[in-house]
């Protein structure tokens, strides 16, 4: 009988339909055999006590992505990358993003080699599609899409990244024709606008105020804006970051029509609030995000919304400022306007050990729901399911090893990524994932780094079965 490379042992294995106790053979980097008492590996790994998952997908993160105002992401492939293995994730998709006159495939160039010889995981890229023209729509997105980059975010905020509706809608149909995911910031620029117009002239500039110029009618707005444009072209859109129950009854309220629109939130949406804006000083900045955190009954409605299936996807829109820093939060000083504040939070490594805790733990969602928005649907959405997202014959060996006992509470300095804050800092937690396996290679294991950096791989997307059916020959 064949001999594994590695044979996972007593551990209690869950996948996006099931749990069981079982052993997992490993071979070539892939899962071969899940059974009861399988044959010896060269090498073995006793799981007793563990619950065992596939690796997470996070399916919105950004790294080393260039920014126009002068500020400076705080991780490259290299550290967040490692921050995702410490934190279960075995899979990242952050952005090659287009900038203003740049074609795509020099925005795909210039990422390959920020990634070059740095991941510790394996990464996909999503395009971000900001310069609409007939390049673009005719030649660009259709090759780029027939090469693997097979999803791309669309901005309806963001003066340098916005697209208006017309735009939106050639993108819309490209996708349509070509078999592409398009992911949606639905937030209403001009509201935006006039209201942080109405607050600065009023003097409001403290980051409390973050939240005022992003009310929740801005992104219901927004959020049915984008679903209607969908319906229209009649293809698959996700609307991404929904933080309340405003956009998440558009998104209910489509999905019961039988629009395919799909859903994904964010850690912060359950678990911080606008009261974190208000702290003392200059503190609040640390959590200025878009959408903004909403309040207790809008976590609430984000968490109903994770058990009802209305979100598909739970990412970290990992996006890394440090606080302390002339190219970070205080790019334009210790007491900016929030306006200037650069926008987003760090989340990679916390993301699933938040969920496993205060989700799984605390009996919110089960083991498969929990396996279902951080693996399976998020690989299934983005073109690499089942290659990644799932423990089953023939899949990557991404797995995880979690402690269902170990209690954790949260510091930066238990963190791997390069941002000198975590806005989770305090919580305490329980579960912890003590060992991440990336294509049947221990990456790290109970708090110590195992693998070598340049040792994840690009992984072409093919066309989501969300949109297979629907691709327009």
């Amino acid at each position: 009988m064949k001999e594994f490379d590695v044979v996972i042992r007593n551990g209690t294995v869950a996948t996006a339909g099931d749990t069981m106790s079982c052993d997992i053979g490993i071979d070539g980097g892939k899962v071969a055999a899940l059974g009861v008492s399988l044959p010896e590996g060269r090498s073995e790994i006793d799981a007793t006590g563990l619950i065992v998952t596939p690796g997470g997908v996070d399916a919105h993160c950004h790294l080393d992505q260039p920014m126009g105002d002068g500020s400076e992401m705080a991780d490259d492939f290299e550290s967040g990358t490692l921050s995702a293995a410490f934190g279960g994730t075995t899979t990242v998709i952050p952005f090659a993003c287009q900038m203003k006159g740049q074609t795509l495939r020099a925005a795909v160039t210039d990422y390959h080699e920020r990634a070059k010889g740095k991941a510790y995981v394996d990464y996909a890229f999503h395009l971000i599609v900001s310069d609409v023209n007939e390049s673009v729509l005719g030649q660009e997105l259709p090759a780029l899409i027939e090469d693997g980059y097979t999803s791309f975010k669309i901005y309806m905020t963001y003066d340098d990244l916005k697209l208006d509706d017309k735009d939106i809608l050639d993108v819309l149909a490209v996708a349509k024709r070509e078999g592409g995911m398009t992911m949606i910031h639905a937030e209403n620029s001009d509201c935006i606008k006039w209201l942080t117009e109405q607050l600065v002239a009023a003097g409001c500039t403290s980051p409390k105020y973050h939240a005022a110029s992003r009310p929740a009618p801005v992104e219901r707005e927004a959020t049915h804006r984008a679903v209607t444009l969908a319906e229209i072209v009649d293809v698959p859109a996700l609307i991404v970051h929904v933080s309340g129950e405003e956009a998440i009854r558009q998104i209910r309220e489509g999905q019961a029509r039988g629009a395919r629109i799909l859903g994904e939130t964010c850690p912060q949406y359950l678990f911080l609030t606008a009261d974190d804006l208000d702290l003392d000083g200059f503190e609040g900045a640390k959590y200025i995000c878009s959408p903004p955190p909403r309040d207790k009954s809008n976590q609430d409605a984000v968490w109903k919304a994770l058990q009802s299936g209305v979100f598909q996807v739970f990412s970290s829109d990992h996006a890394p400022f440090r606080f302390d820093d002339r190219k970070g939060k205080k790019l334009k000083g210790d007491h900016a306007c929030f306006n200037h504040v650069p926008n987003g939070i760090p989340g990679l490594e916390t993301r699933m050990p938040l969920l496993f805790s205060e989700g799984v733990m605390k009996g919110r969602i089960d083991l498969q729901r929990f396996v279902q928005l951080t693996a399976t649907e998020p690989a299934r959405v983005y073109g690499l399911y089942p290659r990644k997202g799932t423990i089953a014959v023939g899949a990557d060996a991404d797995i995880v090893a979690w402690d269902p006992k170990r209690e954790v509470t949260l510091t930066n300095g238990l963190l791997h990524h390069n941002v000198d804050y975590t806005p989770y800092a305090g919580k305490v937690l329980t579960g912890w994932p003590v060992l991440t396996m990336s294509r049947g290679e221990v990456v790290c294991r109970n708090g110590d780094l195992v693998a070598q950096k340049g040792r994840g791989a690009f992984l072409p997307c093919d066309r989501p079965e969300y949109v297979k059916a629907n691709r327009v020959a």
